[in-house]
């Protein structure tokens, strides 16, 4: 089984499109999706007025307007929802890890998972033109194995992004220009890293 993490330098920059696109492009796979996220949309409370800190749910409707609906409609054969508190991810990974073995092979949107597993393969997405830069992307950018750019005229508009593209200097960069996220040079790197 291998393990790919799609990472992003910062929110609304493609991430779950890259996901759905290498779904879509590597069939053969037998994809298990995961979605992570660390914020308390979609998380309810517990009963008895306790709130939850964290829940992983299995999606089943392809047809649903989510991300993980758009897993399955890409060809993924599971596809999870990993939502945590900020900083609680650690409480759910015991689920997540008993959920991996199980699968084929793996995809994981996230960066900070980074921080309890290591996977064959990372990429970061990043769009010149969003200028927020997360501190998980910044804290994961030396370990990822490609990045793959937004194509956009003109220089980066922020610092940081032109800062981190020095820093992956050595890496491969992937550009793209949506709403093509997945190009076929992507997907023979990916075929490539799971050999």
């Amino acid at each position: 089984m291998a393990v790919i993490v799609i990472g992003g330098h910062s929110r609304r920059v493609g991430k779950t499109s890259v996901v759905a696109g290498i779904i879509a492009a590597l069939p053969e796979y037998g994809w298990s999706a995961f979605k992570i996220t660390q914020h308390r949309h979609g998380l309810g409370p517990a009963g008895a007025g306790k709130e939850i800190a964290w829940a992983v749910s299995e999606e089943t409707d392809r047809a649903g307007g989510s991300d993980t609906s758009r897993f399955l409609a890409a060809g993924a054969e599971h596809a999870f929802w990993v939502r945590t508190e900020p900083n609680r991810l650690a409480e759910a990974m015991p689920t997540v890890q008993l959920r991996l073995p199980k699968s084929k092979n793996a995809i994981v949107e996230s960066n900070s998972v980074l921080r309890f597993l290591q996977p064959d393969l990372y990429m970061v997405v990043v769009d010149p033109a969003t200028a927020d830069f997360k501190s998980s992307a910044k804290q994961f950018l030396d370990r990822a194995d490609a990045v793959i750019l937004h194509r956009r005229p003109g220089p980066a508009q922020d610092a940081s992004i032109t800062t981190m593209l020095r820093s992956s200097a050595n890496r491969p960069v992937f550009m793209i220009t949506p709403p093509e996220y997945v190009t076929q040079e992507i997907v023979a790197f990916v075929r490539k890293a799971l050999v």
